[in-house]
């Protein structure tokens, strides 16, 4: 049985009952309402194999945990009532039903996140009301599997991270220069060639060092469907990105013909084997455009989410301005330069999107040349580019790099595994303010979210993924979940007492995060070059 407190993240209200506790026993049986199904059947599967208990589906005749839905509790919002007599938890819908579900198991104390049951253990949840919701709609986590390709079973696992934490979006960063990653079966090159590289570079681009072996892996369509439907078990919603126009090396090595040939020779392409920005991006043609249309297409029926996004970041220009077939479409056009061009292949696909019912979603450099008509933004570098798009009516998920990119080190010690950019510590990430202050509350309801994000380029294994995503992760998720104070009003302390608790649950999942007292030897990469930047972030 866990502490009342120790529950991450926060809840909105927490009431201690009368005193006492319930106990789960092999009597205890979960009564489900209408609409309660997913949560009950994850119930039973989860907490009844940490618990070794058979949790069955009941009546609610003797000792019972009721599940239920009440609409008066609004979008994702749940209230949870222990007593000695049994455990009642009703959601505002079938989301807020299972976020209550998390913080249940949480209540039993970290053994609940084990697979299986220890010896002499007692399942107690104290006796408590808890009334909670979230504050954003969109909690994300961003991961980047093309620079360091993820097998199908780390992503569902990382799914069960997220519901874990409450976090309820995947943006799953399937293309990028260094790899594709989902199959397109009207384009298979994408994948025979374009999702494997010859050799990978270790550490930061500027390091010497090379693992010379090929490194690749991609997901098929059943992966994809299977990850999806995991995810929707878990209310967690997969956005997919395909990157356009830029970040495309891997799709040009694939297939020549989509980049500049009249300025490159794209059949002499591979994939890339560095870290940074190629400049070989796509070129603005007909063909271009009708490959891409069908790549969406086979992702359109992958992904239901409502978002699609198409990256848009990066696109260096240099390319587009010697190439003749270039500059006669931005004559062709009426443009006024490269940045209008790709705006153009930008609201070609905002409007591609829009005729299917879905919305395009693309990094803040979409905002460059003009912002495509119905376009949501995901606000990377700092809060500027969010800022502006909500000032002109669009939405934004707020995630700068200086605050929640998770790639960035943890602290200023040598003993830092490849540290990349700016020092931002588990406090930090805790203190971090999604909504600008500069935006009136009229502006600041097109914040529909945040998201932290998890670039790959120096973490070639799951451990590593785990090394710099955890524990920020838990902050980040009491972010974006909790209605917290101002930033320097915040309570870290207390925040870090509830993770001693915590910890002791990303033990039971076997999650690789960073100790608090620093590194262990095995997470150490000495000699591998990174690049730290000294000094605080600009927080703009």
């Amino acid at each position: 049985m866990s502490d009342l407190s120790d529950v991450i993240p926060r809840p909105r209200r927490t009431t201690s009952g009368a005193g006492g506790f319930f106990e789960l026993g092999p009597a205890t049986e979960v009564v489900a309402g209408d609409g309660t199904e997913r949560t009950a059947r994850w119930l039973r599967a989860e907490v009844g194999a940490a618990t070794g208990l058979p949790l069955a589906l009941g009546t609610g005749t003797g000792d019972a945990v009721t599940l239920s839905l009440d609409g008066a509790l609004g979008p994702e919002g749940y209230r949870l009532d222990v007593e000695p007599t049994g455990v009642r938890l009703a959601g505002g819908d079938p989301a807020g039903l299972f976020w209550g579900a998390q913080t249940l198991r949480q209540l039993l104390g970290p053994d609940a996140f084990r697979r299986a049951p220890l010896p002499g253990r007692r399942w107690r949840l104290p006796a408590i009301r808890i009334e909670d919701a979230p504050r954003f709609g969109w909690r994300g986590l961003m991961l980047d599997v093309a620079r360091h390709f993820m097998p199908k079973e780390g992503v569902l696992r990382y799914l069960d991270l997220m519901a874990a934490h409450k976090l309820n979006v995947l943006h799953f960063h399937l293309t990028d220069d260094q790899g594709w990653r989902i199959e397109i079966k009207r384009h298979p090159r994408l994948t025979e060639v374009g999702s494997w590289r010859s050799r990978t570079k270790f550490g930061h681009r500027a390091s010497p060092l090379w693992e010379d072996k090929p490194h690749g892996g991609h997901y098929t369509q059943d992966d994809i469907r299977e990850i999806v439907a995991y995810a929707a078990e878990r209310h967690i919603t997969v956005v997919p990105e395909i990157d356009v126009p830029g970040h495309s090396q891997a799709a040009i090595a694939a297939y020549p013909e989509l980049g500049n040939t009249d300025v490159v020779d794209t059949g002499a392409l591979s994939v890339w084997d560095t870290w940074g920005v190629s400049p070989n991006v796509l070129a603005p043609t007909d063909h271009t455009l009708r490959f891409y249309e069908g790549v969406f297409e086979e992702v359109l029926e992958l992904f239901p989410s409502e978002f699609i996004h198409i990256g848009g970041d990066e696109c260096p220009k240099e390319q587009w301005r010697r190439s003749a077939t270039a500059q006669a479409r931005i004559e062709e056009l009426a443009l006024a330069d490269e940045d209008e061009l790709q705006s153009w292949f930008i609201q070609h696909f905002d409007t591609w999107l829009a005729e299917r019912g879905r919305r395009l979603i693309g990094w803040d450099e979409i905002l460059e040349g003009g912002l495509a008509k119905g376009a949501a933004v995901s606000s990377w570098r700092g809060y500027a580019g969010g800022i502006a798009a909500a000032r002109a009516g669009h939405d934004v998920v707020m995630c700068p790099e200086q605050q929640v990119y998770l790639d960035h080190r943890q602290h200023a010690g040598e003993d830092e595994p490849v540290p990349i950019g700016f020092v931002r510590t588990l406090e930090d990430v805790y203190r971090f303010e999604p909504v600008p202050a500069e935006l009136t509350s009229h502006e600041a309801e097109h914040v529909i979210g945040t998201q932290a994000n998890v670039w790959t380029e120096v973490m070639e294994n799951q451990q590593r993924v785990d090394y710099q995503t955890f524990p920020r992760l838990a902050a980040f998720a009491e972010v974006s979940w909790s209605t917290l104070p101002a930033p320097g009003e915040r309570d870290f302390d207390a925040f870090e007492r509830r993770m001693a608790a915590h910890y002791r649950r990303l033990d039971a999942l076997g999650v690789a995060y960073r100790p608090p007292g620093g590194p262990l030897p095995w997470q150490r990469r000495p000699g591998v070059l990174g690049r730290p930047i000294d000094g605080p972030p600009p927080n703009k």
